[in-house]
């Protein structure tokens, strides 16, 4: 059995807040494609709001953008993912409508 590879382009899309030239917060959605659905999903990576101004709505904000422009792209689906410590993260993904689906597993090469 011969295992063989297609190349299949994907979207990335960057949200930020800079403040005095600096970028004070991020998040990144990757529009993904697979056969499972017509539909792409949405991934949400790399959420950072700057320690001075966490806790103002921020971060809730820069995701519920994230989460509109998924549904205007018509993912039929948004998925997160956090470090097990990150319980203020956790919060806040609850409060915006995430569901704890599952675990992350992860393969570092660096």
């Amino acid at each position: 059995m011969k295992i063989d590879k297609k190349e299949i382009s994907s979207k990335a899309i960057k949200f930020y807040i800079e403040q005095d030239g600096k970028e004070v917060a991020r998040a990144f959605l990757y529009l993904i494609i697979n056969d499972l659905n017509q539909e792409p999903y949405g991934f949400l990576e790399d959420v950072f709001v700057d320690e001075s101004l966490r806790g103002k709505g921020i971060g809730t904000e820069l995701v519920g953008k994230i989460i509109a422009e998924a549904k205007n792209c018509g993912c039929y689906k948004l998925i997160a993912t956090s470090r097990h410590k990150r319980e203020k993260v956790h919060l806040l993904y609850n409060k915006l409508g995430f569901k704890d689906h599952g675990i992350e597993f992860r393969l570092d090469f660096k």
